[in-house]
């Protein structure tokens, strides 16, 4: 596949964010990009209007036979039964690929990748990776699988000579292709945050996420780096890696790079980064907790190493201190004296608990109220249901939202509300619930609007992969209002 020869390419699930982005890099490049998606919608469907990408409503063979692209592009999201899935299938007259392995054939085949990869903080640690570089002068790509606020953009080709960044996701590449996405991506610098076990729906078990992550490292290069938490025991069990060159990051003695004197308080974070047992820099930023310093870390460590193998604090750190984020990670969506809403992506219990702490530590006297969506193909299981227990009586008060696509899942197998509830009133915390996000709503908006005077302060985190059924920004604006 020749990415210089301008094609006209389909995009099958294209406003899903890491699609979306996918198609935006393809527009940048001055190919034909046009897709389809069930509901199209915002904000991915008016950036990619803005390109002058082309959108179609659902999925339509009839359709794509007479649009007869030279290429479609088949997000993981598709499975058998999806109509045009059928018909290309039965037809087999349009090529068709994913979305990693278009990637890799038209951009990271030929550039130095820094390919982020982790249970919890890939776009974050992505987006800090890239800004970093940019703020060092360079032009790196990258592809982020979120809406970052700073770089200013989720995808950017770059400049051919500088790295380019890629989120890797350890999920499934496509229904035809059960290897994770970040196989294909060709790393020189593998970044590996943390590992837990996850995605419950294709991996059978912890030793299974640790496989795919160590296929991840056998394919970078003796050349290149593994940059790794090394203070993660699952990463630990990885083994030395005698093939390629590694750099350890956290914030025991035996890390390369290290993290020492974290303080977090309601002014702010401040840390210092060390190599080598050299002070790095100083770092003082408003990004809460220490996970986020780690990732702050890692992405120091994997842009320093890709200007300098030897000496990585060639990378000036200053740009930290600017740094404002990633939207829907930890996203303050309406203040007022007594009561804050924020938004976060989380939909697993660690990144749960890491947030809670973090919020201890922010807001000291207030009232933590967590809103909680069993969402994703794992956290709507039982799979994680001791873990979610755990973290959410790190809260005072705790609303469970429905479980997503709950008729799919057998009661046995399904995320038990009830019991988390009966088990967060025997751990002091008290559990509301709901038929419907609608209810929780209700519920949410009757016990803390309008604020009453004189009561304690109050901050409600809403934790959910998804939509919630637009009660984020629903309750946000009742509070506005």
């Amino acid at each position: 596949m020749d990415w210089l020869v301008l094609m006209r390419v389909y995009f099958m699930g294209i406003c899903g964010t890491a699609m979306g982005n996918a198609a935006l890099l393809a527009r940048a490049a001055g190919h034909e990009v046009l897709g389809a998606d069930t509901g199209v919608y915002p904000p991915m469907s008016t950036v990619l209007a803005d390109a002058g990408i082309t959108l179609h409503e659902g999925y339509d063979p009839v359709r794509l036979a007479k649009l007869a692209p030279d290429l479609v592009v088949i997000g993981n999201a598709m499975s058998r039964g999806n109509p045009e899935v059928e018909w290309l299938l039965d037809e087999r007259t349009l090529p068709f690929t994913s979305l990693p392995a278009l990637l890799h054939d038209t951009i990271l085949k030929t550039r130095q990748n820094i390919v982020v990869a982790g249970t919890h903080g890939k776009t974050t640690t992505t987006s800090l990776t890239a800004f970093l570089l940019r703020e060092n002068g360079l032009d790196p790509g990258f592809l982020i699988g979120g809406v970052p606020i700073d770089p200013p953009m989720g995808n950017h080709l770059g400049t051919v000579g500088d790295p380019f960044v890629i989120e890797g996701d350890e999920y499934d590449s496509a229904f035809f292709d059960k290897r994770s996405k970040f196989i294909h991506y060709a790393p020189h610098i593998a970044v590996l945050n943390n590992l837990e076990f996850d995605h419950a729906d294709i991996f059978r078990d912890l030793a299974d996420v640790q496989r795919t992550f160590s296929h991840l490292t056998r394919i970078v290069p003796r050349n290149g780096f593994v940059v790794m938490n090394g203070d993660d025991e699952n990463l630990k069990a990885l083994g030395p890696l005698p093939w390629t060159r590694v750099v350890r990051v956290g914030i025991g003695e035996v890390n390369d790079v290290r993290i020492v004197d974290f303080v977090e308080t309601p002014d702010g974070v401040s840390f210092k980064l060390l190599w080598q047992g050299r002070t790095w820099h100083e770092v003082k930023w408003s990004t809460p907790g220490l996970y986020n310093a780690r990732n702050a870390a890692m992405a120091a460590a994997a842009a320093g190493l890709a200007l300098d193998a030897k000496n990585p604090t060639v990378l000036k750190l200053d740009a930290l201190a600017r740094f404002r984020g990633v939207k829907r990670r930890q996203e303050v969506l309406a203040a007022t004296p007594a009561l804050t809403v924020i938004e976060d992506f989380g939909h697993h219990p660690t990144a749960l608990a890491e947030t809670l702490k973090s919020f201890r530590n922010r807001f000291p006297e207030a009232v933590l109220t967590a809103v909680f969506e069993p969402r994703s193909n794992t956290a709507r299981t039982n799979t994680l249901q001791a873990g979610f227990m755990a973290a959410l009586a790190l809260a005072d008060e705790v609303y469970l939202g429905a479980v997503n696509r709950a008729d799919k899942l057998k009661t046995e197998e399904r995320f038990d509300t009830e019991a988390v509830i009966k088990h967060l009133s025997s751990q002091g915390v008290a559990g509301r619930t709901g038929a419907t996000n609608a209810d929780v709503l209700a519920k949410l908006v009757a016990a803390t609007l309008p604020v009453k005077t004189g009561t304690k302060q109050r901050v409600v985190v809403f934790f959910s992969n998804g939509s919630f059924d637009g009660i984020i920004a629903k309750y946000a604006a009742a509070l506005g209002g």
